[in-house]
């Protein structure tokens, strides 16, 4: 497990590699979800494979994680990792850490249902327990700085530029 000095010094190194080479921050991550049966998919990103599926009453086998609870696990973790980074560059002691993320839906645009609506969440909201022995005033700047770096709250935050690229294989 790493400690706090061991991320601290993995922080200032990197930071300060980016800083003399600002081109070492930049990269694409690249994902791929290949269709399985019925609503399950595989998903693929360097040696990581995961699953994904829906429930029952939409349709799946409930076999894997919804997409959705991979976005709010996805959001969760990068604050949950953020919050730990930022303590330990800040040398604030955090004993236990964790952020529970919640976000209210509404499934009738999946469905087609209500074509006016719009699709997606229409409120996330996320709660960040800390057991530490550090002044409450210490953990909340370390909490406003690493939300303030956050790449996916970030993402949920602020609207994306999105490119839908289309490739279709004719059957032989």
């Amino acid at each position: 497990m790493s400690s706090a000095q061991t991320i601290k010094t993995a922080f200032e190194r990197n930071a300060k590699a980016i800083s003399l080479r600002p081109s070492l921050a930049m990269g694409t991550g690249s994902s791929k979800c290949r269709l399985v049966q019925g609503l399950q998919c595989e998903i693929e990103e360097g040696p990581w494979k995961f699953k994904a599926d829906m429930s029952t009453n939409a349709g799946g086998d409930a076999s894997a994680p919804t997409p959705g609870m991979l976005g709010r696990a996805a959001l969760g973790s990068c604050l949950t990792i953020c919050y730990a980074m930022y303590a330990a560059k800040m040398d604030v002691p955090i004993q236990t850490l964790e952020v529970e993320v919640e976000a209210d839906y509404d499934d009738s645009v999946l469905f087609g249902v209500f074509e006016d609506r719009v699709p997606g969440y229409r409120q996330v909201r996320y709660t960040v327990s800390v057991e530490t022995d550090a002044p409450e005033a210490e953990i909340l700047r370390v909490l406003d700085e690493a939300d303030r770096h956050s790449p996916w709250l970030g993402v949920f935050s602020r609207p994306q530029h999105v490119i839908r690229q289309i490739q279709i294989n004719a059957l032989k």
